[in-house]
């Protein structure tokens, strides 16, 4: 998958490289016999998507690196930042843009349009809607920010070549130039998208909660094993497109013995690597009362009374010990509590005081999938 993901990032960053800089120089032509600011900051912005391919294609062949002794997770997420800078560059754009069209508004300047021109700008906008699909649709066929990003760009400059197509019709008809003024609304468009872009980037380097639908699956697997009786605290950890390392722990009967164990484990840890390409490095393990029907009794106890608080989400890891008056579990509180170590102390107490006689130890949880 990584190969074809690499190759196919590669040839629509070349051809999205050719057909910018092919765009740029008809268009500083254009704009230059025909004294057009928009047309010209048009051909400028062409020039800038050409630069997005480039650090695209540099991204992902940085990206593709293998892993070594500096970065034994691999270099995926450098994608991350090649998508950034392309946000950065789209938010340059938009902000000297706006600076331009506000100086043609301040001094402005009487176009001349020829018919070859307005042919010109009319052929790239067609080029350029055809150019922002394919980048989006490789993006999303790939999982490539990047991609998506330069497709989004690109879809913006078809508008801002319509847009100076308007403006001059309007001009030829009413003599009228609004070109300056066109600019900056174009201008501002394109700074809100750029914006967007780099939103949308920075979430992801931040760490984005994953996928639910991702997430269930990978616990549909787990519990396809018959000794499973559970499967939480799903943690997976983000390390460029289609590169997820993560931990998960599991309910398993307490006679399960380590031999069951360590078997049990390492084909959970197969399984999910080859259905969904997430590689597991840790799969926990919670022992669960079977045999002992006093114990499972307070278990349904205890779970009844802590799930009967709003916002308490789920109950896991429960386990009681007889001999050592002891009960343990995990408690997930969700993240609309105002305030979640005064909801978990509060259930904590409550069960505290129905079973007196137990030493009960607790861990506030978080489930990072759907909380």
């Amino acid at each position: 998958m990584t190969g074809s993901r690499n190759q196919a990032i590669v040839k629509t960053s070349i051809t999205g490289v050719a057909v910018n800089v092919l765009l740029f120089a008809l268009k500083i032509i254009v704009g230059t016999l025909s004294d057009s600011i928009a047309i010209i900051l048009d051909a400028v912005n062409n020039l800038s998507d050409a630069a997005s391919s480039v650090i695209t294609l540099v991204g992902a062949k940085l990206a593709g690196k293998a892993p070594d002794k500096k970065h034994p997770f691999g270099y995926g997420r450098i994608e991350y930042f090649s998508a950034l800078i392309i946000s950065l560059l789209v938010l340059y754009a938009g902000v000297a843009s706006l600076e331009e069209s506000v100086s043609g508004i301040l001094h402005p300047e009487t176009p001349s349009y020829t018919a070859i021109s307005l042919i010109i700008i009319a052929i790239a906008v067609v080029v350029k809607i055809a150019l922002g699909r394919y980048f989006v649709t490789a993006g999303k066929r790939v999982d490539s920010d990047s991609l998506i990003n330069s497709g989004k760009d690109a879809t913006l400059d078809s508008v801002i070549s319509f847009s100076t197509l308007v403006a001059a019709g309007i001009y030829l008809f009413s003599n009228i130039s609004l070109e300056a003024y066109l600019g900056a609304v174009i201008s501002l468009i394109i700074i809100k998208s750029g914006c967007d872009m780099m939103h949308e980037t920075l979430s992801r380097l931040l760490g984005e909660r994953v996928d639910a639908d991702m997430a269930k699956a990978i616990g549909k697997t787990i519990m396809a094993f018959p000794t499973v009786h559970g499967v939480y605290d799903l943690v997976l950890h983000d390390y460029g497109p289609d590169s997820y390392q993560g931990s998960v722990h599991i309910e398993v009967p307490d006679t399960c013995r380590a031999n069951e164990l360590d078997n049990l484990i390492r084909s959970i840890t197969v399984a999910v690597y080859e259905k969904h390409h997430v590689l597991l490095t840790a799969v926990g393990v919670y022992s669960i009362n079977t045999v002992d029907e006093e114990a499972i009794r307070i278990r349904e106890e205890v779970g009844s009374l802590a799930l009967s608080h709003d916002y308490i989400t789920q109950m896991h890891g429960f386990y009681l010990d007889r001999a050592q008056k002891t009960i343990r579990l995990d408690l997930v509180v969700s993240f609309d509590a105002g305030d979640r170590r005064a909801v978990f102390n509060e259930v904590q107490t409550a069960i505290q005081q129905k079973f007196p006689e137990y030493q009960i130890s607790m861990t506030m949880d978080t489930d990072f999938i759907s909380s």
